[in-house]
């Protein structure tokens, strides 16, 4: 999943400028890094010596990308042509089974 994800983030970033909040701004390196990190963690969770330490990045980076996914929830209007806003909604705790499922793969 995070090798996909962060492969899109460098491949079509503006899906993901989009939703970063504006009051961040440097959208697109943002996007940039987040996609490098979760290559890089998506990686690091391949190799046992390396497990560990990739989730804990991985949990860190979920956590810092959080805001966007709760900035596009409420603005769910600006973005129907992303997702449904149900989905968009669902998203934002989906975020706390993604944090679960890499802390489980750290234990792995």
């Amino acid at each position: 999943m995070f090798l996909t994800s962060g492969t899109a983030h460098l491949t079509h970033p503006e899906i993901f400028t989009s939703i970063v909040p504006p009051q961040l701004g440097h959208a697109d390196l943002l996007v940039a890094v987040s996609g490098v990190a979760e290559l890089a963690g998506g990686i690091g969770l391949l190799v046992p010596a390396t497990r560990s330490a990739a989730a804990i990045g991985l949990i860190v980076l979920l956590v810092a990308v959080w805001p966007a996914n709760i900035y596009m929830a409420i603005a769910a209007d600006h973005f129907t042509t992303v997702a449904p806003a149900w989905v968009i909604w669902l998203r934002v705790p989906l975020q706390l089974l993604l944090i679960w499922w890499v802390a489980a793969a750290r234990r792995a």
